[in-house]
């Protein structure tokens, strides 16, 4: 029989709220390389310019090795609305930071989005909202610094975008089997978080990095990381799928204040997201 946990809280302290059979997974202890649970976190929320605002969430997968698949549904799911609101339903091993936001009206209030995930039989129910102690600097930059997110996009001439809610777009059409190229230009400010500037560091390229996001299959990337000078340009790879279906790809661009990864204050990185459609 499950168990189910709506929790409030910001980052890792959510996930000392699971349920009592997950209990002794602490966040910060050692991980088993299997067996265990995903919990999700909301990370913060920040205002869009255009009076809008995005509500940003991650996850602490517990295994170092087990790579878990939950599809969208009831065992994954976002409340109120349409149960796929842009969540991941593939969880690497560790701590990810601000994989996906959803953007919610000016008038949102004081109401709650909430995720849910159920692994294992357990589930855990995470509630976003704009209260202001979750306020986060997504794309102002840590406080004092002035560091700005990438700005990505995915064509020479179309949109930019910067954040966690970044910028989304397809879908692309590709046959199992068949490499799909994408290509990403992205820029950078330079600018390094004020806790690690040191000189040179300014110098350092924006790294990019692919994640299957979505869907039902395997996905291999030719070369799922590669770096982009600060001053801009772009980098090519390309994704081969093992079975047709719907998917979501997720590139994140770290810029050099987060090249191993990202966390600290909500910034400097930026979510792109590309939906491919795959035919047999």
């Amino acid at each position: 029989m499950s168990r189910q946990r709506l929790v409030a809280g910001v980052g890792l302290a959510l996930a000392f709220a699971v349920s009592a059979s997950v209990s002794a997974q602490l966040p910060m202890t050692a991980t088993s390389r299997s067996g265990r649970t995903v919990t999700p976190v909301f990370e913060g929320w920040y205002g869009n310019p255009d009076g809008t605002f995005s509500i940003s969430f991650g996850y602490l997968n517990r295994n170092s090795e087990e790579v878990v698949e939950v599809p969208i549904g009831p065992d994954n799911a976002v409340q109120p609305g349409n149960q796929n609101q842009g969540q991941p339903m593939h969880f690497q091993p560790g701590r990810h930071w601000g994989v996906f936001a959803i953007k919610v009206p000016a008038d949102f209030g004081d109401k709650n989005v909430v995720w849910t995930l159920k692994i294992r039989g357990d589930v855990v129910a995470i509630p976003g909202r704009l209260h202001p102690s979750w306020q986060i600097d997504a794309l102002e930059g840590e406080a004092g610094s002035g560091n700005t997110p990438p700005l990505i996009k995915f064509d020479a001439a179309g949109p930019e975008g910067h954040g966690p809610l970044g910028l989304t777009v397809g879908p692309r059409t590709v046959s199992v089997g068949a490499p799909l190229a994408l290509t990403v230009w992205a820029r950078d400010d330079g600018k390094a978080s004020g806790g690690v500037t040191t000189p040179g560091r300014e110098a350092l390229p924006v790294t990019l990095t692919w994640f299957k996001h979505q869907g039902p299959g395997a996905v291999s990337f030719s070369q799922a990381t590669s770096r982009i000078p600060a001053a801009g340009g772009s980098a090519t790879t390309s994704a081969t799928f093992s079975e047709p279906g719907e998917y979501i790809l997720r590139v994140r661009a770290n810029d050099a204040s987060g090249v191993s990864g990202a966390g600290h204050a909500q910034c400097c990185w930026t979510n792109g997201f590309v939906k491919v459609s795959v035919s047999r």
